[in-house]
């Protein structure tokens, strides 16, 4: 397939370009750099001179001659935003996370509608932060979304690029849960005390921790791409449910490091502010829609998950 990536230079964006490059996809990233080269991917796959590779530049915010690269494509994958947990939650931190996703979307909506041969598909990422703090319960797809800010700019961004369906375009919004990896996302930040020997869990620990290993969440995207009956919100988490405590007590058993040092709730929010209720609340998520469309997890079990990113040694 021709694929059109935003946001290709993140996070998941560098995992995910390998993988669909040894697929022989035809991929072009959308970014505001225009000589990009994604740190996650690797040297052979930039050298490989099969892999079909490209760049377009974009501002993230206006139509420009980067919808030329709509036009005609079999797909595209939305991973354009700032990132969630980089920075304290200010006012303008936080209209730089909405508008990052909001106007990137609508961006990308608009070049759909005025392309010739549109896209069959828009791969949209979210968040389980849509759901907000849910303390009991299986959370599936057709929960309602909460009230706090997450929730928010998760359902505003959702909103956004759903419009691409009146255009005949499926629409499918990934609702990723806590990425395990430990080059980054949240893992990275929570590995530094247990290098430390300083580990343990953040507040009561009771809070529900929806995780899921890189590798399922890049299997999934590319699931979602071939599979024309996956549309809608899709939860983007491991079937096995485990809160706070029991995840870094896992991590802690599996890396060799002590878990004995939770921070307390109130530090955290004043270290973090509002972020902090982040990190403080959860959801018992259920990929039912992924399960029932046929999709079998790499990792199900926390465990072996681990034990998969924290080879012997590693550390």
């Amino acid at each position: 397939m021709r694929i059109v990536i935003a946001g290709g230079t993140g996070f998941i964006g560098g995992l995910l370009i390998p993988k669909l490059s040894a697929a022989k996809h035809q991929i072009i990233i959308l970014s505001r750099n225009p000589e990009p080269a994604p740190t996650r991917i690797s040297s052979a796959v930039l050298a490989n001179t099969e892999a079909q590779i490209t760049t377009e530049w974009w501002d993230g915010t206006a139509v420009g001659r980067w919808a030329e690269s709509i036009d005609g494509a079999d797909a595209i994958v939305n991973l354009a935003g700032e990132s969630i947990a980089g920075k304290r939650w200010t006012r303008a931190r936080k209209l730089d996370l909405l508008n990052s996703r909001i106007f990137p979307t609508r961006a990308i909506v608009e070049a759909i509608r005025r392309a010739r041969k549109r896209p069959s598909v828009l791969i949209n990422a979210s968040a389980v932060g849509y759901y907000g703090s849910v303390e009991t319960g299986d959370v599936r797809e057709a929960h309602p979304k909460g009230y706090d800010f997450l929730a928010s700019l998760c359902a505003r961004w959702e909103d956004e690029a759903r419009a691409a369906e009146t255009f005949g375009v499926r629409v499918t919004r990934l609702r990723f849960g806590i990425i395990l990896d430990k080059e980054g996302g949240a893992l990275k930040k929570l590995l530094l005390p247990f290098r430390l020997f300083a580990g343990g869990w953040l507040g009561s620990g009771r809070q529900w921790f929806p995780w899921v290993h890189r590798d399922d969440v890049i299997s999934m995207i590319a699931f979602a791409l071939e599979n024309g009956a996956i549309s809608g919100p899709v939860n983007v988490a491991a079937p096995e449910a485990v809160t706070m405590k029991q995840f870094c007590r896992a991590l802690g058993k599996v890396v060799k490091r002590p878990c004995w040092a939770p921070v307390p709730g109130f530090i955290l929010r004043v270290a973090l502010g509002e972020l902090a209720g982040m990190l403080l609340t959860g959801q018992r998520v259920v990929p039912r829609k992924a399960l029932d469309a046929g999709y079998t997890f790499q990792y199900p079990s926390l465990t072996p998950a681990l034990e998969a990113i924290f080879p012997p040694g590693s550390m």
